[in-house]
């Protein structure tokens, strides 16, 4: 996709806190985090206002799109019997849920507006076919049945932050231990970014464990688009340290919000964003604030800066 799972609004189809939903909706300021948005704050500060706060609305992608309605499938095959979940099974899904995606979401038909022979639309959906079909190959869904499949969870810390998040799978054995799986159609990072890729999953493990008094025994990512499979086993200390990261992040998010000050940072993905057109590092002006801010402090000027959590 690549979504983080809890949140298919800019990143994919499914709404979160500030997900765009093709229309323009009233500015609030941020009550909660997800780890899509806290990854886009860490990303990019301005990038965050323009999806959390003005709600900016974003054109869907044929990447995202696919992801969803792969996610949707693999979710689905787990309504039929276990001795039923072939990939044949799985393939068959495919049409019925991109007709219920395009029903929720009309906006995502305009990706194939003038395909008239349909050419572009059979090949995306070849390319999903691909993925469901290279999920067998990583997991045996005969031999799972999840705890949970699309659980929201959400949690407040005793900081008085609130973390909230979409799972795409729980598998429970029956020692009680907890599985975390999450799909992705996109490939394996490199190892040198597979840090960056786990972010996602202990902030979801730490949302179980404050919730449940357990810690995962085990956090998995399935690679669809590359065919591999990565696992961590997290400890106590590990999801400490996500939670002091958190709490930092909010921190600079909070300070941002009450000063109005967010800052561009950027990156070789900015050749990706909806927004380069009222980005002032692309020559655009920002629409204007929509919440109150308060007054500047002398000495000030950095506020809403931040470095590396």
């Amino acid at each position: 996709m690549e979504s983080s799972g809890e949140d298919r609004g800019p990143e994919g189809v499914r709404g979160g806190e500030g997900g765009a939903e093709g229309v323009t909706r009233a500015a609030v300021a941020p009550s909660s985090l997800s780890p899509s948005r806290a990854s886009d704050f860490m990303r990019c500060p301005l990038l965050y206002r323009f999806r959390v706060i003005d709600r900016l609305p974003e054109r869907p992608s044929e990447a995202a799109t696919r992801g969803t309605l792969v996610h949707a499938v693999l979710e689905r095959l787990f309504d039929a019997p276990a001795a039923e979940r072939t990939a044949p099974r799985a393939k068959s899904l495919i049409p019925a849920q991109w007709d219920r995606l395009r029903e929720s979401r009309p906006e995502v038909s305009e990706l194939f507006e003038g395909d008239p022979e349909g050419e572009r639309l059979a090949r995306w959906l070849g390319e999903a076919e691909l993925l469901v079909e290279r999920w067998f190959a990583l997991e045996d869904p005969t031999r799972l049945e999840p705890a949970e499949r699309e659980l929201f969870v959400e949690t407040e810390l005793d900081s008085g932050l609130r973390l909230r998040g979409i799972i795409d799978r729980v598998d429970v054995a029956p020692t009680g231990e907890v599985r975390i799986v999450d799909y992705k159609t996109g490939k394996a990072p490199r190892p040198e970014y597979a840090e960056d890729a786990l972010f996602q999953m202990k902030f979801y493990a730490l949302v179980v464990w404050r919730l449940k008094r357990v810690v995962p025994r085990r956090l998995q990512l399935v690679y669809l688009g590359s065919g591999d499979v990565l696992t961590y086993d997290p400890v106590p200390a590990d999801l400490e340290r996500v939670e002091r990261k958190l709490l930092a992040l909010w921190a600079a998010i909070r300070e941002a919000t009450e000063s109005g000050v967010w800052r561009p940072r950027p990156t070789k993905l900015c050749g990706w964003c909806d927004h380069r057109a009222v980005c002032p590092e692309f020559g655009g002006t920002p629409p204007p604030y929509p919440l109150a801010v308060r007054a500047a402090e002398s000495g000030a000027e950095d506020a809403g800066r931040m470095g590396p959590v």
